[in-house]
This record gives structure tokens, C-alpha cells and sequence, in this order.
């Protein structure tokens, strides 16, 4: 329990900080966005770079691994159907409410976490992978698409969107995205048959080492903005958000977990990584493409309190 309560202390102060800081301006106008720009154009890709470099694919094929990857799948099909069908959102507030939804914060909660609770931070590495090599790249495209069909709130002509349908345009618009162009990176040195020197990855842990503050920073800084009505995110989305994070998210964990014969530890470790808060990262994607900002920060906070009590329920049930 302590081990819980330390690391999401750690984290609460970080934002608090930011908070402080975008209360009191000390860094000017304009530098939330230049934090979540310098986050998501430098320092998450060097992350991935270090962090899927040294990654062992093989956890890619583990029964741990498919039960990440049907949870999450599951959770971000419910938020899409909902928000969609149901709630009858806006493309870009949708993409960002399934990523709210969908993409837990493995990396600046998740990792120190499972190093105080299993000893060991492997279990991030799958829904790492797969949050960064699906939801993260088909979220990405649809964000990119959105911003090129409209400007200023006007739609574009439709014969843009004829081009933007093309194979060739995706490819390109995907290939220039620094998220993605991280992650190809990282994969392609955990792949080589040998391993490369520390000297080579050193620079990209040093500038990886920004991503997680980076992130919280900013998440801090939105809180500290002036809000209006039309910036408040609507209610019901939000709680459709902390329903899936803190509740449905690590009860399908648990469920597949024990229906695949996962059992002590490992089954603790599924349900620790699901029940994780959404990741900050959505903050920055959404103040990058400035869509579903609202919501973004909202989820972020509602679900990180929302933490406290699902890991420690979790931990009380399979500790």
C-alpha cells in the first residue's frame, strides 16, 4: 500500500508544481504549449527510442501481454461506441476521449509502480508497445486528418478529402509524425542480433528523462488556466472516462487474466498496469492538434485521484 501511495505522491507533487508555475506565470504566456510542444517533438520520441531499444520483443507474445491487448482493445472499442454513437461527439473529441479511456500512464506512474510493488518494470513494456504502435498511430492519422479537412472551423473542399483517403498521403503524414518516427526507431534496435553500447542510447535517455515532468508540467499548467464554459468538459464524458479507467478496465484485466490461467503475481501485474490512471500524454497530443482539450485535462485529473482507491482495492484483492 505504501508503495502505491509513494508513487502517485511523487506525481501529484510534480503537478502541483506546474500548477504553481502556470498560476504565477513564471514562465510567460504561451509556455504551456511550448512544454507540450518540446514533449511531444523531442523528448517522448527519444523515450521510445531508449525504451523500445532496450525492449525484449518476445513479452509481445506472452499471455500477460494478450491480456493488455484485449483489455485495452475492449475499453477503446466501449469509449468509441459511446462517444460516437451514443454521445455523438466531434471526431477530435472522440479520438481523445478513447484516448483518455484507453491509454494508461505506464510510463511515469507505471514504472516506478511496478519497480516498488513487482520488483520488476517489464510489465510496461506491452501495453507500452501497443498503446504506441495502435492506438497511439491510428489516433495520430485521424487527429492529422482532422487538421488538414479544417481551418478555422470551416471544412475543407471535399476533393481534400478524396487525397487525404489515398494510401500514399496517410503514409507520409504518418511518417512525419515524431511520435511515430520514435517508435519505428525503437523497434528497429530492438530488433538488430546485437545489442548496441550504452554510449550509442545515453543522449536519448537523457532527453527521454524530460518526457514524464514535461508531461506532468503541462498537465499541471492547464489546471492553473482560466476557464470558461465553453472549455469545461462535458460531465458525462468524463464519467464515462473514470468508469472505464478505475472500474471496467481492471475488471476485464482480472477476468481474461484468470480465464488464461494467469495466477499471483502475474495476474496482480495485468491489473496494476489496467488500473492505472490515463496517461499525460493525452494532454500534450490534444494541446498539440487543439482537440478535446478539456476533456483531456479533466480525465487526467479525475482519473489519477480516481488511482488511489482502484490500486489499492487491486493490491488488497491479489497483493
Amino acid at each position: 500500500m505504501l508503495a502505491v501511495l509513494s508513487a502517485l505522491g511523487t506525481i501529484v507533487v510534480v503537478v502541483v508544481v506546474g500548477w504553481f508555475v502556470g498560476r504565477t506565470r513564471a514562465l510567460g504566456e504561451g509556455a504551456q504549449r511550448v512544454l507540450a510542444a518540446t514533449a511531444f517533438t523531442v523528448a517522448t520520441p527519444a523515450l521510445l527510442i531508449d525504451t523500445l531499444g532496450r525492449a525484449d520483443l518476445g513479452l509481445l507474445v506472452s499471455r500477460s501481454a494478450l491480456v493488455t491487448f484485449l483489455s485495452t482493445t475492449v475499453v477503446a472499442l466501449l469509449a468509441a461506441a459511446y462517444l460516437g454513437l451514443v454521445r455523438h461527439r466531434p471526431t477530435g473529441d472522440l479520438v481523445v476521449g478513447v484516448l483518455a479511456s484507453s491509454w494508461v500512464n505506464a510510463g511515469n506512474i507505471g514504472i516506478p509502480l511496478t519497480a516498488y510493488l513487482l520488483g520488476s518494470i517489464v510489465t510496461v513494456v506491452p501495453p507500452t508497445l501497443y498503446q504506441q504502435l495502435v492506438l497511439v498511430p491510428i489516433a495520430l492519422v485521424v487527429l492529422d486528418s482532422r487538421n488538414r479537412r479544417t481551418r478555422d472551423g470551416s471544412v475543407a473542399d471535399p476533393t481534400a478529402r478524396v487525397r487525404f483517403a489515398t494510401l500514399r498521403s496517410v503514409l507520409r503524414r504518418t511518417l512525419r509524425n515524431p511520435v511515430i518516427v520514435g517508435t519505428l526507431i525503437g523497434l528497429v534496435l530492438a530488433a538488430l542480433p546485437w545489442t548496441l553500447p550504452d554510449v550509442v542510447l545515453q543522449p536519448f535517455a537523457l532527453l527521454g528523462a524530460a518526457a514524464p515532468p514535461l508531461a506532468l508540467l503541462t498537465f499541471g499548467m492547464s489546471l492553473a488556466a482560466p476557464r470558461v464554459s465553453a472549455e469545461q468538459a462535458p460531465r458525462g464524458d468524463v464519467a464515462l472516462v473514470a468508469v472505464l479507467r478505475a472500474v471496467v478496465h481492471p475488471a476485464l484485466a482480472i477476468g481474461l487474466g484468470t480465464a488464461l490461467g494467469l495466477r499471483g503475481e502475474a495476474l496482480l501485474a495485468v491489473a496494476v498496469v489496467s488500473a492505472l490512471p490515463t496517461a499525460q500524454n493525452v494532454l500534450v497530443y490534444a494541446i498539440q492538434y487543439r482537440q478535446g482539450t478539456a476533456l483531456a485535462r479533466d480525465a487526467g485529473l479525475v482519473t489519477t485521484v480516481l488511482a488511489i482507491p482502484a490500486l489499492l482495492v487491486v493490491a488488497a484483492l491479489l497483493g
